[in-house]
């Protein structure tokens, strides 16, 4: 097999075909492969630690590694243990080892590997049958926090039930929860003794019940392994060789299991990338992976930065966004460079409210679609899930087809059961039905199945759910012709026997409609057109992320929402929530500098501040006076214009556009004022004009530093002013200050 056939078979930094040509040996595996990928698939001894960046193909990278190893003999198929954090992620990860001729590896989520391990041990290692497995444990909260006389919204629970979740993936015991949030800065949703009290309860109520939840999987088999050596060598005598994918998001548990899996052996591999970590609510830390080489000094280390996901556009946003980031996350950032042809620029649009965003969206989405883009390489990505509705609405009125990522599985959808019924049914008795003689190949066989189902040539109209369930089963349709394809001779009962072990990895094929996602939920996940919606202040980064640590990985999510874009994005933001509301909200600080007609200056903190002024060292107190920077042209922070007036200078924005301005806050500050002058004897303006106050009520200074940036307050004014201004801001009484010095 040549190196262009291989590449087109397994197309760079994409999930590729999951069906084709098996390599004809170890070496036919390397081909195709760029430098850096070869020497991932070539490492096959000692620790290896692999940072590769969004869009490099690093998937492809490992699961070459290993079926280059099998294939020359060097790891036994039975021995290798991969696991990734996905069901998903496992499921395409254990189709391309077959593909590439690497059976009886096991790819596995962590929990999954773990629930194996804990169901063969159960009887050996505690005796009796093993304590049911609970799939969501809300109302078990529910019913703890009832014992306790305490009642909790629907809202609280979920937020209970995650610092649960937090704790036992962080191994803190319901006595050192408050302790351990307080630590690492949680905001706990109730007082934290009472949350800790819960958690007591919860764990009370889950002995008393015999069940167990998923994090019990992991303690429990941490536990075994801790304390049974018999059990932990029969372990690792069954697996020697380990991969371990997302390596960013591993939580103190997850590590914990690792390292007894692994014991005091060196054969493993880890894959991942400190910018894209995003689940630190969970327990997730990039700590595991910058640690890795002060742990294995000896580990052969290989970056990944050729992308072959993006045009140089996106992958120049995408750059711009951690340029500007800090913390030792940022410190190990890896720069991606794009191995694409040049697209069209990323496009920023702003819109008045979020349901003309959501129109604008979706009436771009229509002509994309109308012009030749399939709804199924579109999706529209957003900070919280509450985003959604609204779009929905949008592309529903629009006569747009889409699909909930994170909604109901794909294989536990209605349609979905029934189609797979009738498709074993016909691959048993197929001999009875004339529709399936008539059927020359398996595309042909499957759509005579499903158009018992409701499947038709043409799809429905409209975009309800009639719509969703045909396309359900047009997913399977187009599944079959993948499938054909790679394989001619391939028959019903290979295809059922396919969507068998599909449906136990909840590998879900693609499905035709316009994907609708929160930007966690698009991770690992990537298409042709993005657009990147609610980008502004509030939203992203969202209200609640107070901390340096918390804004940063703010920015990190506005980065894997840029990487998930081959070849178009569409960021926009509204300036208000609903019609007719007070145009308050401004563009994501995060993109600053970066689109048109914005410059910025980073500070120490990861805050931006604009029009060339530098954020100072110094902060603290309201008479620490920040360095200012040579100025740059001022330009209009809402739409870029460059701005000479010296009023327009004053407010960083054009008379005439939208003002963000808080008029309660205003009209403290005027009073203020007028205190101050009267008790210096001077006109009010000496102290502060009204376009300096009303620059200060737009931007709502939490710092000295931030109040230095605002045109109109000098140095000596923020000595003499800042300690009063910045406590107004900040909604607290102020007494009378001591004159002017």
């Amino acid at each position: 097999m040549t190196a262009a056939t291989h590449s087109t078979l397994f197309p760079q930094g994409s999930g590729g075909s999951p069906y084709a040509a098996v390599p004809t040996g170890a070496d036919a595996v390397l081909e195709g492969l760029d430098p850096e990928q070869r020497a991932v698939a070539t490492a096959l001894h000692g620790p290896v630690c692999v940072l590769a960046g969004a869009g490099t193909g690093k998937t492809r990278a490992i699961t070459h590694r290993i079926a280059y190893g099998v294939l020359a003999g060097i790891l036994q198929p039975s021995s290798v243990l991969a696991v990734t954090f996905t069901n998903r992620a496992a499921g395409e990860m254990r189709g391309r080892l077959r593909q590439l001729g690497a059976h009886g590896v096991q790819a596995r989520t962590f929990h999954s590997a773990a629930l194996r391990q804990l169901q063969y041990f159960w009887p050996k290692a505690i005796g009796g049958g093993m304590p049911r497995l609970v799939d969501r444990k809300i109302q078990l909260v529910a019913d703890a926090a009832a014992s306790l006389g305490t009642r909790l919204d629907r809202g609280e629970l979920r937020d209970v039930t995650a610092e649960i979740e937090w704790s036992k993936v962080t191994q803190t015991i319901p006595a050192d929860y408050a302790y351990a949030a307080a630590k690492a800065g949680r905001e706990a949703p109730r007082d934290p003794t009472e949350i800790a009290h819960l958690y007591a309860a919860y764990e009370d109520l889950k002995r008393d019940r015999s069940v167990i939840d998923f994090e019990d999987v992991l303690l429990l088999t941490v536990a075994i392994l801790q304390d049974r050596h018999d059990i932990a060598e029969q372990v690792r005598a069954q697996y020697q060789h380990f991969v371990v994918d997302e390596y960013q998001d591993v939580s103190p548990l997850q590590q914990r299991l690792l390292e007894l899996w692994l014991g005091d052996r060196d054969s493993l591999c880890v894959v991942g990338d400190a910018s894209q970590t995003i689940y630190s609510f969970t327990g997730a830390t990039p700590d595991h992976l910058l640690d890795f080489r002060a742990r294995h000094p000896g580990a052969t280390v290989v970056k990944l930065v050729r992308d072959y996901r993006s045009t140089p556009q996106v992958v120049r946003l995408a750059n711009g966004l951690l340029a500007q980031a800090r913390g030792r996350a940022a410190d190990h950032r890896l720069e991606l460079v794009s191995q694409r042809a040049p697209g069209p620029e990323p496009s920023y649009t702003e819109y008045t409210d979020e349901p003309a965003e959501a129109e604008g969206a979706a009436r771009r989405i229509r002509e994309l679609i109308d012009a030749g883009v399939p709804a199924a390489e579109i999706a529209v990505l957003f900070r919280t899930n509450a985003q959604s509705e609204t779009y929905e609405q949008a592309l529903a009125d629009a006569g747009v087809p889409y699909q909930l990522r994170g909604a109901e599985r794909f294989f536990d959808r209605p349609e979905v059961r029934k189609a797979g019924i009738a498709l074993r049914g016909a691959a048993r008795f197929g001999g009875n039905d004339s529709l399936l003689d008539e059927a020359v190949d398996l595309p042909s066989q499957v759509r005579a199945v499903l158009s018992g189902e409701g499947w038709t040539a043409e799809p429905p109209a409209g975009s309800g759910a009639v719509r969703e369930r045909w396309q359900s089963l047009a997913a399977l349709v187009n599944l079959a012709q993948d499938l054909a394809a790679a394989r001619p001779a391939a028959t019903l009962g290979d295809f059922v026997a396919e969507l068998d072990e599909r449906a136990n990895a909840q590998h879900a094929p693609t499905v035709q409609g316009v994907t609708l996602a929160s930007l966690h939920a698009a991770k690992g996940l990537e298409w042709d057109v993005v657009f990147v919606v609610g980008i502004a202040e509030g939203m992203l980064p969202i209200t609640y992320a107070k901390t340096d640590e918390q804004i940063e990985e703010e920015r990190r999510l506005l980065y894997v929402g840029v990487t998930r874009a081959r070849q178009r994005l569409q960021v926009s933001w509204a300036l208000s929530r609903s019609p007719g509301g007070r145009p308050s909200r401004r563009p994501s600080r995060f993109l600053d500098g970066l689109r048109p007609g914005t410059t910025a200056t980073v500070g120490p903190t990861g805050s931006v501040a604009t029009a060339g002024v530098e954020r100072g060292t110094a902060g603290g107190s309201a008479t620490a006076v920040p360095r200012r920077a040579q100025r740059t042209p001022a330009r209009c922070r809402v739409c870029g214009r460059t701005l000479t007036d010296a009023g327009e200078m004053k407010l960083m924005r054009c008379e005439d556009c939208p003002s963000d301005m808080d008029e309660g806050l205003y009209e403290r500050l005027r009073e203020w004022r007028a205190i101050q002058a009267e008790r210096s004897g001077q006109p009010d303006f000496c102290v502060f004009t009204d376009r300096t106050l009303m620059a200060i009520a737009e931007a709502r200074p939490e710092s000295p530093a931030e109040l230095s940036r605002i045109p109109g307050v000098l140095s000596r004014k923020l000595r003499s002013y800042g300690t009063d201004v910045l406590a107004i801001c900040a909604g607290h009484e102020v007494g009378e200050a001591d004159d002017d010095d």
